[in-house]
This record gives C-alpha cells, structure tokens and sequence, in this order.
C-alpha cells in the first residue's frame, strides 16, 4: 500500500539520507582503497597498526553502505515486509526474552522498564505470559498493571492491566516520531562525512610523510 499525505515528505527525506549514506559509504570504501595502495607502495609488509586502518575503513564503509542501501530499496519499492524486517527481529527478540524473564534479574529490569513506559503487556498482548512455562497461571509482570504494586500481578483483574501488547506499541511510538529518527539518522550522515575527511586529511598526512622520507 503507497503512502499517502504528509508521510509522502517524510518517505521522500528517508529517500534522499538513505541515498546520502550510501554515497558516504562508497566515499569511506574509496579513501579505504586509496590509503591501502599508498601504505602498500611506502610500508614494508607486516601487519601494523597503519597497514590495518585501511581495512577498517573499508570494512565500515561496506557495513554502512549494505545497511543504507536495504533501507534504500526498502523506501524506494515501499516494499512492507522489507521496511519492518526490524519490528519483525524486535518481536522475536522480546519474546526470547520473555523466557528469560523469571531466570535473569537484569532481563527482568529491562522488559519492567519497558512495559511500564510504553503502557503494554507482552509481545502482542498480555495473554503471551501464559506462554511462559516457569510463569504461574494467571499472573503477568508487575509491570503491566495500570498501577504498579508489589504483587499486582498475581490473579490480576483484566481491567487493572494494560493489555496491548509491547511490540506494536513501541512501533507505533516509531512511526509518530519518524522524523525524529530521520534528523538522528540526517546527524548520523554529517558523522559520516567527518570521518571521511579525516581520513582523507590522514592518507595525506601519511603520503606527505613518506615523501619528505
């Protein structure tokens, strides 16, 4: 289904950063390239702590460049099942977790903090906690009480618990703060344009060296 209204805008800036990191990223694997045929024509072979930023940069370039350019096509075909590959690992994520809730103290913290900010319960819903076998019957978290009590969990009232289920909750929360993602990923470009500078201004530092050499 194609998007309408003002998401059109928001699709379109996506677009356009999406593209930004991918052509920041082919920048960082060509000053990556270029710095591998300069060390290999000025420093004997062996591996150095110069000889292997290279191969940094172009390992980070590649990575940068295969993320932007799956969101890339995502944004372009506004192919549905691509664009929530990350909800999609997020729901698997929160459910393994889940298992681990009664066994890990600090996983136990993480999924309390998150079903008491976001309002929810469970992955999809609250029923998703009978699924738990080390959980009780008829118990969820505290966490998924309207009003959080020590034991308020324990034969809960349906009416005394948020129902809706984490997953969706939190990707709703996404989707209405888009462009707060768009201007983090719009810093996250300028981060990658100065580290494309430095490293340029590194290549000629090091080039500048080996010639007065």
């Amino acid at each position: 289904m194609a998007v309408e209204g003002g998401m059109k805008c928001v699709k379109f800036l996506l677009y356009v950063l999406l593209l930004a990191f991918c052509a920041c990223a082919v920048g960082l694997i060509a000053v990556g390239v270029g710095a591998q045929l300069v060390l290999s024509q000025t420093i004997i072979q062996g591996a150095t702590p110069g000889s292997l930023l290279p191969v940094v940069i172009i390992a980070v370039g590649v990575f940068l460049f295969l993320v932007a350019f799956v969101g890339c096509c995502g944004a372009c075909k506004e192919n549905y099942c691509l664009m929530i590959t990350v909800m999609s690992e997020f729901n698997n994520n929160f459910r393994q977790q889940m298992e681990n809730y009664p066994k890990n103290n600090h996983t136990a913290s993480i999924l309390d903090r998150m079903q008491a900010d976001f309002k929810c319960c469970g992955a999809a819903n609250y029923t998703d906690w009978e699924k738990i076998p080390s959980m009780s019957k008829n118990r969820v978290p505290d966490s998924c009480c309207i009003n959080v009590t020590v034991g308020c969990g324990i034969n809960f009232n349906e009416k005394a618990i948020h129902k809706e289920g984490c997953v969706e909750k939190i990707g709703g929360w996404l989707r209405k703060n888009v462009l707060v993602v768009a201007a983090a990923a719009l810093g996250i470009a300028f981060v990658e344009v100065l580290g494309i500078v430095f490293a340029c201004c590194l290549v000629k530092s090091i080039r500048s060296g080996y010639e007065v050499m």
